[in-house]
């Protein structure tokens, strides 16, 4: 298994950086930067991508709604080109508290749009002359709709490959599925490793089924937080509001994808409680009802014999990189933890 982790979407960004520098020398494979309501994640990409030498870099994620496809795919031509061949393409529909409550724009047919995106990202890529009418995304934009003087393009530039890596943040069935049959990677939130299967499996062997043998096996990205030791238990406590805000805050009730998957995980009344408390502006409560079972299975905490365990459940449950969240404080922290997750992995 690779080894990847996130920036703090909420600030310390030169922080943050500085710890990539430093992880990247003891073996780290991969960093995320995400995008939520918070910086745009691509100015940080590039200047990532000038700090760094040999790690990856993906997006975690762009929402598919606040670019254009076309755009998108220029903005990862030329972050792969300014890192030299490092760059993955998050993607993600985000939920619509964000693209409606920040973006002002519909949030609507999350998979319809997603597959189109692809198919226009990749011919962009390949400097084809953009041709694409779909449902959601006409290019060029048919003359009865605007000027009648849009032509077909293709980019000016020769990206470094013509086939960047995609990698879709999905939850639900259907798009599951999708990610299977169309995508290089998935990144599921919250991953319990025992009760995956139970509730991807199907959509997952269904995708794959339709799957280009081109695009190769389905990389699965995990986030489990990580501390690694004999008195780390309570640092599990650290992942509460987290859980709290996307189980419970993430949307109204009826609209909140986290809370359906911990439905479907078997915490149908914990994720009722932590919604309800949340949304009446107990949050502190909220956290305190997550399920420590829940927090012990989706994260890599403990000594190191119960963490080469975990390992050993996330690799039976078909992850091939664990993008983690050191808890301990401090950079020496933090760095030795993904060292010593290295030295687990073997």
């Amino acid at each position: 298994m690779r080894i990847g982790t996130g920036i703090n979407y909420s600030g310390g960004f030169a922080e943050s950086v500085a710890d990539i520098v430093e992880l990247e020398k003891v073996g780290l494979d991969i960093a995320f930067v995400p995008e939520a309501y918070s910086f745009d994640a691509v100015s940080q990409l590039g200047y990532l991508a000038a700090k760094t030498e040999r790690v990856e870099l993906a997006s975690g994620i762009f929402q598919i709604y606040t670019r254009t496809p076309s755009l998108t795919a220029m903005t990862a031509a030329g972050l792969d080109f300014v890192s030299g061949g490092r760059f993955t393409l998050g993607l993600g529909a985000s939920g619509p508290q964000v693209i409606e409550g920040f973006h002002g724009v519909k949030y609507d047919a999350p998979l319809g749009r997603t597959r189109e995106i692809i198919e226009i990202c990749r011919q962009v890529w390949r400097r084809e002359r953009v041709v694409h009418d779909g449902k959601h995304y006409q290019i060029p934009l048919p003359a009865d709709q605007g000027t009648g003087l849009g032509k077909p393009l293709k980019l000016i530039n020769h990206p470094v490959r013509e086939r960047i890596p995609i990698l879709l943040a999905s939850l639900g069935p259907k798009n599951v599925a999708l990610t299977a049959e169309l995508a290089e990677g998935w990144e599921p939130i919250f991953f319990h490793p025992e009760k995956a299967a139970g509730v991807w499996g199907a959509s997952l062997a269904e995708g794959k089924a339709k799957r280009d043998p081109a695009l190769g096996e389905l990389d699965v990205y995990a986030a489990p937080a990580l501390a690694i030791g004999e008195d780390v238990d309570h640092l599990l406590d650290q992942v509460r509001p987290l859980l709290a805000l996307y189980i419970g805050g993430m949307g109204a009730r009826g609209r909140n994808f986290y809370n359906d998957l911990t439905v479907r995980y078997g915490y149908e009344a914990e994720a009722k409680l932590i919604q309800d408390l949340y949304l009446d502006g107990k949050k502190d409560e909220a956290a305190a009802a997550v399920p420590v079972e829940l927090l012990r299975a989706i994260s890599l905490v403990g000594p190191a014999g119960y963490v080469k365990e975990r390992l050993a459940a996330f690799a039976e449950a078909g992850v091939t990189t664990l993008n983690v969240s050191p808890l301990l404080p401090g950079r020496e922290a933090r760095v030795a933890a993904v060292a010593k997750l290295k030295e687990l992995i073997g």
